[in-house]
């Protein structure tokens, strides 16, 4: 229905002119198999080419779309013709974990170019809602092209490399047009190491004469394929958490120039056809305003036209939705940018049979070309339209801001000031405005320091993009969601905050600027340090790594008027293999690294425990491996890799799943199992993990893997089960009931037992706990085995079905089983979701380290 409507829309077709026309469509055939590709298939014939320009064959040495390009040929040929043409400026904009350089093109007519600083000063005035912009007849409008976030869809990298020949050489009254009103901002790709493994994959497995039958190795990449970047994040869901450098250079980019529209080009399944925006009418999130889906529709419409002239299928409306803000197509959305998403038929590779026939890789790419210039199209038409839509954003931001109670947002912890340094971290990079305190305050009970809190002020240029950080919905058009549907970060960081209805605390401007830790003084005793901080297992580790010996106390106790809670470490000075001195200048070296005062002991005549107390624990350093492979889930698994590497800079072995049964277990100390299946996982080697755990190991298992866990009987964990029956819906409503009952991503509040291990440095006794998951574990009998438990009224933020929240409630998503002298630790819930989660990391940080506490 949607492709007879812009069939209507665009050709005035009566009815059965558009029956027929949409049968045509479907029967037009692909690319075929043995037709030598050229450029002449992807470009129009509307004027002629430069030839100062290098063609991409001059610089890749084949035809476009006859092999894959790698990310080194994609920067070559970049660099090259950004040399040739005076239309085109290209910048490095970061660079990947591999080292790749993140390009950037900024692409317009040689004038525009030339006055590109005044430009970007007139088109940045637009999102200011007190500046004079009601002229907007000259402005050129800025159009931000993205492409191949997801490194094994490739077809969209292949489309910037026609774009920017094109761009560059075409000569044609439609394309000087479109460049003297239009600042292209081209990323060829926005996922350089995931490309770069994908086109090195099926380049190595492509075969002379073309293989098409999926079956082949070609289409079946070896894990963890190349959708991901260096450490396996889907990135297209950091636009809001901003963890990797890769997403933290696009941000850059975005908040400089803030674009009038952003396309996200993307692939999907390869039976498929071609999508792109709108979405799901029901699924757009309600912060993003409807004119935004108005004019959505409208641009569609010259992709419609484009497509139906080259023959191609597509469709709208139907699979993918604008709710998170952290997709590339959303996060414009708050920002008074049209964000666009595009999704193209994949071959996977040369040439694979579908649905609708053999599709070719060059196929693939003229679609993605062929709307890269419809977007252009509509923009340069729609000029003046999409200009007021963004400047009437955010005067009308500005109008509901200043009519709201709420005056600001206040956050922070008081003994965290790592935590609280990087939220206002990703919300600088947001450029979200925040004050310091003037004063201590105690709001709702809760304390506010002036020293490790912030302020937001409602009123500033994004105080849409600040409710859209911190919403909360309970109330939804829609139950189902194509990625998660709660994302607030004050849970996410589980800080204390709170809305204020007044600016009288608020002080000066943030400044970036963490607090240097530092020893209080020498001693020949030992030292204190409480075990609050984020950055706190990162010391741990380079204390252990040193040779240090360090105790962990299970009881609090007070030195001089201090209180150190349950897990706070304790350095002896004595019978160490450093001196006294030594120690001493060590800490002294290390410490400005981290936002944590170690206090020196003047008494070990503490309050409550004494030092030599044997609540005092001997700390063992771990020798972590984490089983990875074809099964494990690559995202859950590069988050806890990138935990390990980045943020704590301590060993992670990576054991693929096929090696494992040769590997001597006892040189580990812990074995992770992220979320995904081990039914690879054979008998015999079953048997030798579940030894090993007797024998003193600590495992630890997420999500699916529980299962494994108790079908090999390593554990005998009672799962709560739904047994719902679809009653009075039809077919055709089966996918959506199912999936209504699907938890794609909420936040529920949990009750904690700080006395316990898990939880040694919680700042308090509950805690809002991410879940994407339907596993549910009935409590231990035993209340003391049940330090985590999801309170009797658990939904905080996102979408449930009432029958799942029934049976979630009151369960437990952490449980410590003893095994000879060893444990098996499961949590039903990922720790540490897309990185940002910093309120639950440290709860396999406190496994790690403190399993045998348990």
């Amino acid at each position: 229905m949607a492709i007879q409507y812009f069939l209507y829309l665009q050709l005035k077709l009566t009815p059965n002119h558009m029956k027929l026309m949409y049968s045509l469509l479907l029967c037009i055939p692909f690319l075929s198999i043995g037709q030598k590709t050229s450029l002449d298939y992807y470009l129009p014939q509307n004027g002629s080419y430069n030839t100062k320009i290098p063609t991409p064959k001059s610089i890749l040495n084949f035809e476009l779309g006859e092999m894959h390009t790698d990310h080194t040929q994609v920067a070559n040929y970049m660099r090259e013709v950004a040399k040739a043409s005076d239309r085109t400026k290209i910048e490095t904009t970061g660079y990947t974990f591999e080292n790749r350089p993140l390009q950037l093109l900024t692409i317009s007519s040689p004038k525009n170019l030339a006055n590109l600083d005044e430009i970007l000063k007139r088109h940045a005035a637009i999102t200011d809602a007190d500046a004079n912009n009601s002229d907007l007849s000259d402005l050129p409008i800025v159009v931000y092209l993205g492409y191949s976030i997801h490194g094994n869809e490739s077809s969209g990298t292949g489309a910037a490399i026609a774009l920017t020949y094109y761009l560059a050489a075409n000569d044609s009254p439609e394309l000087m047009k479109t460049l003297d009103k239009t600042i292209i901002l081209l990323d060829p790709s926005f996922n350089p190491d995931g490309l770069h493994r994908f086109s090195t994959w099926v380049n190595s497995n492509k075969s002379a004469n073309l293989v098409t039958d999926p079956n082949d190795r070609e289409f079946n990449e070896a894990w963890p394929r190349g959708r991901f970047n260096h450490y396996w994040f889907d990135m297209n869901r950091d636009w809001l958490p901003v963890q990797l450098p890769e997403s933290q250079a696009r941000i850059k980019t975005f908040r400089k120039w803030m674009p009038n529209v952003l396309c996200d080009f993307h692939e999907m399944g390869t039976n498929s056809t071609y999508f792109f925006q709108p979405g799901e009418p029901t699924r757009t999130n309600p912060l993003t305003p409807e004119l935004n889906q108005v004019l959505t529709r409208k641009i569609a419409g010259y992709h419609a036209k484009a497509l139906d002239k080259i023959g191609s299928s597509y469709f709208v409306e139907e699979n993918y939705d604008d709710f998170y803000f952290g997709k590339g197509s959303s996060y414009p959305d708050i920002n008074g940018t049209i964000g666009i998403l595009f999704e193209q038929a994949s071959s996977r590779g040369h040439a694979q049979e579908s649905a609708n026939g053999i599709l070719t890789f060059p196929f693939t790419i003229r679609n993605q070309f062929t709307t890269s210039l419809s977007t252009l199209q509509a923009t340069t038409e729609m000029r003046e339209e999409l200009l007021a839509y963004q400047r009437d954003f955010y005067k009308n931001a500005k109008i509901e801001s200043s009519k709201s109670k709420v005056k600001g947002y206040v956050f922070g912890d008081e003994k965290d000031a790592s935590r609280v340094h990087e939220l206002a971290k990703i919300l600088s990079q947001h450029k979200i405005k925040m004050q310091e305190l003037k004063e201590d305050v105690i709001i709702n009970k809760k304390k506010f320091s002036k020293s490790l809190s912030y302020f937001i002020p409602v009123a500033q240029q994004n105080t849409k993009l600040i409710n859209a950080i911190f919403d909360r919905q309970l109330q939804f058009k829609d139950s189902l969601f194509y990625d998660i549907s709660a994302w607030s970060f004050d849970l996410a960081f589980n800080l204390n905050f709170e809305s204020v209805n007044t600016l009288d605390n608020a002080g000066n401007d943030y400044e970036p600027n963490l607090k240097k830790g530092f020893v209080s003084k020498k001693s020949d005793i030992g030292y204190l340090m409480e075990w609050t901080d984020h950055k706190a297992p990162k010391l741990l580790n380079q204390l252990l790594a040193k040779g240090l010996r360090v105790r962990t106390t299970k009881k609090p106790f007070t030195h001089i008027g201090k209180t150190f809670s349950y897990g706070s470490l304790f350095i002896p000075v004595q019978n160490q293999e450093l001196s006294s001195q030594e120690i001493f200048n060590y800490l002294n070296q290390i410490i400005p690294d981290f936002a944590i005062e170690i206090t020196a002991v003047e008494t070990g005549f503490t309050d409550g425990v004494n030092l030599g107390n044997p609540n005092f624990v001997t700390l063992t350093p771990p020798k972590v491996a984490m089983i990875v492979g074809q099964g494990v889930d690559p995202a859950d698994a590069g988050e806890i890799w990138h935990m390990f590497d980045q943020k704590a800079a301590m060993p992670l072995t990576k054991i693929d799943m096929e090696q494992l049964e040769g590997v001597t277990l006892s040189k580990y100390t812990t074995l992770i199992l992220v979320n995904g299946s081990y039914s690879k996982i054979s008998d015999k080697t079953a048997t030798k993990i579940g030894q090993w755990v007797q024998n003193g190991g600590t495992l630890i298992a997420y999500q699916d893997a529980i299962k494994w866990l108790n079908k090999n009987e390593l554990t005998a964990l009672t799962l709560k089960d739904s047994k719902l029956e679809a009653k009075e819906i039809t077919f055709e409503q089966t996918d959506d009931y199912k999936g209504a009952q699907e938890i794609a991503g909420a936040i529920f509040e949990t009750k904690l037992d700080l006395s316990h291990p898990i939880n040694f440095g919680m700042p308090r006794n509950t805690l809002p706990i991410f879940r994407n998951t339907s596993i549910m574990i009935e409590p231990n009998k035993n209340s003391y085995n049940n330090p985590i438990q999801y309170t009797k009224t658990p939904l905080i933020s996102g979408y449930i079905s009432k029958e799942k929240l029934a049976l979630l409630k009151e369960t437990v998503p952490f449980q410590s089983i003893k095994k000879g002298d060893g444990n098996i630790i499961v949590f039903t819930d990922n720790t540490n979701f897309r990185a940002f989660w910093l309120g639950t990391e440290k709860l396999l940080w406190n496994a790690i380290f403190f399993g045998k506490l348990m």
